[in-house]
């Protein structure tokens, strides 16, 4: 049996390949990248993935059985790029697609959500065996402002006092890593986010506590943020979608008590204030 990993070289990708290994997969792991220079240092086969490209996609995904099928990363282009890939999982008969969605999909405000539905369509449309893992925010995606944070006396966003039912990647990937090696979880739609609900109110009295220093959360509107963040040197395309993402937290779309994500682990997830403790 051979499983296929795509972003195999990313943030999640990287991850659950290490937990598959765990679980004693090595020899049946396929990284399915950009550059396979680059997937080296993984230590299993590699194949070439290009989701442009579905000459390159039918070969990556030749004797693929199970397919890892991490979102790609070109926001904007993913509802194209993921047919192809559904495409060529079809005509090559790949057995089962695991696909990394978003947290409600189907009711989310964030701008994100489209692609996803679309992708989610396609799959079930297509007559293979899936599951699709709609994915909450993972606690990185706020962790990684906090050494700007505490260098600038504050912790900025647009978020209000929504609720964040954020997880750490490591829990995603192993839940992505359980599931793909149990057939029980064929056809299945899963909602995944941590256990633990915060405001970004909370997430900076608990980094202030942790640090010593008083680091306020300071509200600030969408156009605003997106302004200072654009003025840091992030891209206009990405200023503008964290601004609009923190809005959508403010509405409830990154909040969830149901608790799947920690009934697929069998563990609690990571707690936040250990998530701020690995940064710091």
């Amino acid at each position: 049996m051979k499983i296929g990993i795509t972003g195999a070289t990313g943030q999640l990708g990287t991850l659950v390949v290490e937990q598959l290994k765990k679980l004693g997969y090595n020899d049946n792991l396929v990284a399915l990248v950009r550059s396979t220079d680059k997937a080296k240092s993984l230590g299993i086969e590699a194949r070439e993935f290009d989701y442009d490209n579905p000459e390159i996609l039918e070969k990556a995904l030749n004797g693929i059985d199970r397919l890892v099928f991490i979102s790609a990363n070109e926001i904007g282009q993913r509802a194209r790029q993921h047919k192809n890939v559904i495409d060529a999982a079809k005509k090559l008969n790949v057995k089962w697609i695991i696909y990394t969605s978003l947290l409600r999909a189907d009711t989310s405000t964030l701008n994100l959500a489209g692609e996803h539905l679309n992708t989610e369509q396609e799959l079930k449309n297509s007559g293979l065996n899936f599951t699709i893992l709609r994915h909450g925010w993972y606690t990185e995606n706020y962790t990684a402002s906090i050494p700007s944070a505490i260098q600038n006396g504050g912790f900025i966003g647009s978020a209000g006092s929504g609720k964040i039912s954020s997880a750490a990647r490591l829990d995603y990937a192993e839940a992505l890593a359980i599931v793909i090696t149990n057939e029980e979880h064929k056809g299945k739609v899963f909602e995944l986010a941590g256990d633990e609900s915060y405001t970004l109110t909370d997430l900076a009295i608990e980094l202030s506590k942790q640090t010593g220093k008083t680091i306020p959360y300071n509200n600030l509107p969408e156009e605003a943020y997106a302004g200072i963040l654009l003025q840091v040197g992030l891209p206009e395309g990405l200023a503008k979608g964290l601004a609009s993402w923190d809005v959508s937290a403010s509405k409830g779309d990154l909040f969830d008590n149901n608790h799947q994500l920690s009934k697929l682990l069998g563990r609690p997830t990571t707690p936040l204030a250990k998530s701020i403790r690995e940064v710091l």
